[in-house]
């Protein structure tokens, strides 16, 4: 089952890596992974879905990402109401005589034309995974060139964040 966590981190060089490689080394994949800087300037956050068989499985991970000196908080953000986002680019061959139908599509996904050359177009397109991996298969048949996905990123659509975290706490 894929399992959507949110880890809050200290902005430090190496960080990410010490998130991925505990996880990875006890063979668990990760589908997605995304960090960014917060509100805060001292803090990142770091999107990850993973894929695990049971609750323990989950359970090992929030484990042991929690005693990383580094972490300040994981918060399973699953069964949370949430915004998930993702975003993707995709550069596609264009033969003249398909274009309009192209252009066609990418409204309908409210996508993006970011460019244009006689030969390829690039597409921007954000909405969840799925609606993503919907508008990808469907350009497959005009021949996907290059393509890049950020993986999910997510906040909850409560009014107070997720975690409130004070500044003096991060000294």
């Amino acid at each position: 089952m894929k399992r959507t966590l949110s880890v809050l981190v200290e902005n430090r060089p190496g960080v990410l890596t010490h998130i991925s490689g505990l996880i990875s080394r006890r063979g668990y994949n990760i589908e997605s992974i995304a960090a960014s800087s917060t509100e805060l300037p001292d803090v990142t956050r770091i999107s990850l879905v993973v894929e695990v068989v049971s609750t323990a499985q989950l359970e090992q991970i929030v484990a042991q990402l929690e005693k990383l000196v580094q972490v300040i908080k994981v918060i399973d953000m699953t069964n949370n109401e949430s915004l998930v986002r993702e975003l993707a680019l995709l550069k596609i061959k264009v033969e003249p005589a398909l274009r309009q139908e192209i252009i066609n599509l990418t409204e309908i996904f409210r996508a993006r034309i970011l460019d244009v050359h006689p030969e390829t177009m690039v597409i921007e397109i954000t909405g969840d995974g799925e609606k993503v991996t919907a508008f990808c298969k469907l350009m497959e048949k005009y021949g996907i060139i290059e393509i890049i996905r950020t993986g999910e990123i997510f906040l909850t659509r409560d009014a107070e964040p997720a975690v409130k975290i004070r500044k003096e706490s991060l000294r």
